[in-house]
């Protein structure tokens, strides 16, 4: 059967100037389908149909949504081919360098900097929320000395919905902000709650003190001192990864919070469909996939072998590359230069040598530059969190902090889009035409 053709004709003169003609090949008929923002409303493919009384209409099939938008946004802006990443309008370089993750998270939701006033309100707030009920401590001490973390943070925030229920009220805003506060505040001490429980040792709670990045770092580090004093450098770096890993357009995770979400369940079980996205390899796991391979070549002197592997389909060069940007994940550059801080203080290691080799090679083989394969943030994350003696496994429970900012505003933006309806995509059916039930079996 032949396809549709489809002509650009943005000089139309019997409707929209803004459309296209598709000349359907079948019937011979023309349609005039309105362009708006560079894209074509799918639902008006259904106008074109044969002259079959039946036929529901043409669909467009885009697996893995590669070229297809579910939503109009207005909170992150991608442009991959530039390397451009930006919160608001605002230049990803710009927030790392000047701004705090707290400050970040309420531009992403609210959609402006907040002045002095708002942002000292919603500091308080959120410093004033990072308890947890003392069955949620309860609950994690049920998990499995082994138990990987990120599964422990999955089940304990979609727990969090049976000690709020009326965090349901999605349409009622005080419900809907105090969910928000809860989350980006309980969060992080239910990740440092995770870490302890991986490494054997009692729960450290939150120091109310210190700041939102102090205070994790505390309840996770803190042993006998009267209180935790954080390393700046780690400090700042970790301030500028949350800021960095805030929010990504509409990545896995994010877009099943968003279709989780538009059944109007909770937030907190909208967010943990999130971080069940989020613990792929393919997704948030793939900084721990780094630690993974750099630990399978184990010798600076086996980079060249590794690289000849990967370069013969024997391999994967995990970290490089990136499913939107086609040129140099501007995350990278930042994390590159906060890695290089880091491993002034740590110093570098055998692991380190190997990832340092890994990039000089790659960035200077016309094999890796002519697919444009540069290193991405994970590549670097994983290093620093290495650094900072975090666990491989818990890698992506980090992002996932940093993330909920980003998931929350996300989740609210779709809530309040009048266009949005319950997720539920269209399918191909390839399966087997109506026939007759024959049993094959005794019974």
């Amino acid at each position: 059967m032949t396809k549709p053709s489809i002509v650009d004709v943005p000089t139309a003169t019997d409707g929209p100037a803004n459309a296209i003609d598709v000349t359907d090949s079948r019937t011979g008929q023309t349609h005039k389908l309105p362009i708006t923002d560079g894209a074509i409303r799918a639902a008006d493919l259904k106008k074109i149909k044969t002259a079959d009384e039946d036929d529901p209409g043409l669909l467009s099939y885009d697996p893995a949504f590669l070229n297809t938008a579910s939503c109009r946004s207005s909170i992150t802006f991608i442009d991959g081919d530039k390397g451009i990443l930006r919160y608001r309008g605002y230049p990803i370089e710009q927030l790392a360098e000047s701004s705090s993750f707290l400050e970040v998270a309420w531009l992403l939701r609210k959609g402006e900097l907040p002045n002095q006033q708002e942002y000292d309100q919603f500091v308080h707030d959120i410093t004033y929320h990072t308890y947890v009920h003392e069955n949620m401590r309860k609950f994690l001490e049920g998990f499995r000395y082994d138990a990987h973390p990120m599964a422990m943070l999955n089940s304990s925030v979609a727990a969090l919905a049976s000690f709020y229920p009326r965090s349901r009220n999605i349409f009622d805003e005080r419900e809907r902000d105090i969910s928000i506060i809860r989350l980006l505040a309980k969060v992080p001490t239910i990740a440092a709650f995770c870490y302890r429980h991986l490494k054997g040792l009692p729960f450290v709670y939150p120091d109310n003190g210190l700041s939102y990045v102090d205070n994790f770092l505390s309840m996770v580090a803190r042993m006998t001192e009267p209180r935790y004093e954080a390393n700046p450098i780690f400090s700042r770096a970790l301030e500028v990864l949350f800021i960095l890993h805030a929010d990504h357009e509409q990545n896995c995770s994010t877009s099943a919070v968003r279709a989780v979400g538009s059944s109007h369940v909770d937030p907190f079980s909208a967010m943990s469909a999130g971080i069940a996205a989020l613990f792929g390899p393919l997704h948030g796991g793939a900084n721990e996939q780094v630690l993974r391979m750099i630990e399978e070549i184990g010798h600076v002197k086996n980079v060249p072998q590794f690289i000849e592997g990967v370069k013969g389909g024997k391999g994967k060069l995990m970290g490089f590359g990136h499913r939107v940007y086609k040129s140099y994940d501007p995350r990278a550059t930042i994390v590159k230069e906060l890695a290089d801080e880091v491993f002034k203080v740590v110093g570098v290691d055998r692991d380190l040598e190997i990832a340092l080799e890994l990039e000089r090679i790659a960035l200077s083989d016309d094999y890796f530059k002519s697919r444009k394969l540069y290193p991405n943030v994970d590549f670097y994350t994983g290093l620093i969190y290495r650094s900072m003696a975090f666990p491989t496994e818990f890698f992506t429970v980090l992002f996932a902090i940093a993330r909920t900012a980003g998931w929350l505003s996300q989740w609210e933006e779709m809530l309040l889009d009048k266009e949005q309806k319950i997720a539920r995509p269209r399918q191909v059916y390839t399966g087997y035409d109506e026939r007759a039930y024959r049993r094959q079996i005794k019974l």
